[in-house]
């Protein structure tokens, strides 16, 4: 997870304790309003392909939410599955996980990352463990086109990794606990909207429980390319590129950054919509699309304790604010 002063980036490397626990202590400001967001651009649906069978959602191998550790980056948390028109599976994590640098580098323009087709191994469930390959990077694209949008630069933190044929009969695209997706949000995420979200950070110790959130959102910003969003607790390292549904269940965008200014110990998450955009005018893959959940979508899922998924109130004013 990177870190973001002035919005820093969650990214790859891995916090230390003391480092982790220094920040949950940080007092957290009231959210500014939040930014007018343009319609985001509808990313076309992937072309026909015979539709794959699914593993059961309850014995899939892979799923939203299982980990990947890219080569020479670090350990994320996937979002969504996503499919090509000619019926490849990707997985979705954050560019930023295969990054090389420093965690406070997070403009994709310029930061160092690993190239194409770097080795990423997916850590499924009940044992099942691939290796795919990062086939997309917004990182990588937008440095090849010396993309000159400032914003776009800041904010795009998207990749894909090309799962092989192995995966694909273990797969299944449902979020856990939550269920979904159900399309694409492309109209952002309001100030005071709620979002559900599902990490896989190793600093739970594999306590599944702890993995399904609930949050508000404090607007939106940089043109509907962020998303800052307070949860029960905060993204940490290890859930990067996590996702995040709105109320509707719909993918909403994917952790990018643990913020420290102006909003402290809140998350950035990438636009999903822009982001998939992005990836199909310029990453020459082909059409791209997101696979639905095979089960609904709920805000209260079973088992879990309502005061775990109940979204905050709002980010806690301190004495001092």
């Amino acid at each position: 997870m990177r870190i973001r002063w002035s919005g820093v980036r969650s990214r790859r490397s891995v916090l230390p304790a003391a480092t982790v626990a220094a920040l949950a202590a940080v007092i957290v400001v009231l959210p500014s309003t939040a930014n007018a967001r343009p319609a985001a651009a509808v990313a076309p649906a992937p072309a026909a392909a015979p539709a794959p069978a699914w593993a059961p959602r309850e014995t899939a191998g892979v799923h939203p939410g299982v980990t990947t550790v890219t080569q020479g980056g670090g350990s994320c948390t996937s979002n969504f599955v996503f499919r090509g028109g000619d019926g490849t599976l990707f997985l979705g994590q954050a560019a930023h996980c295969a990054g090389t640098g420093q965690v406070t580098e997070t403009d994709g323009c310029t930061s160092s990352t690993m190239p194409l087709g770097t080795p990423v191994t997916v850590r499924g469930e009940r044992g099942f463990t691939t290796t795919g390959r990062m086939v997309y990077s917004s990182w990588i694209t937008m440095q090849q086109r010396a993309e000159a949008d400032r914003v776009a630069c800041g904010y795009n933190d998207f990749a894909l990794v090309q799962l092989p044929a192995d995966a694909a009969p273990v797969t299944n695209p449902t979020v856990p606990f939550f269920g979904g997706p159900t399309g694409v949000n492309t109209t952002g995420l309001p100030e005071g909207a709620q979002t559900f979200t599902y990490g896989n950070s190793p600093t739970r110790g594999g306590a599944a429980a702890l993995s399904p959130k609930a949050g508000i959102s404090a607007g939106d910003m940089a043109s509907g390319w962020s998303h800052q969003v307070y949860t029960v607790s905060p993204g940490v390292p290890g859930d990067s590129g996590s996702a995040f549904l709105d109320a509707s269940g719909r993918a909403l965008g994917l952790l990018s950054t643990l913020n420290l200014a102006p909003l402290p110990v809140s998350n950035g998450v990438t636009d999903l919509a822009k982001a998939l955009a992005y990836a199909n005018l310029h990453g020459g893959l082909g059409p791209i699309g997101l696979v639905d959940g095979t089960a609904p979508f709920t805000p209260t899922p079973p088992g879990i304790p309502l005061q775990d998924v109940a979204p905050p109130a709002g980010p806690p004013v301190g004495a001092g604010s």
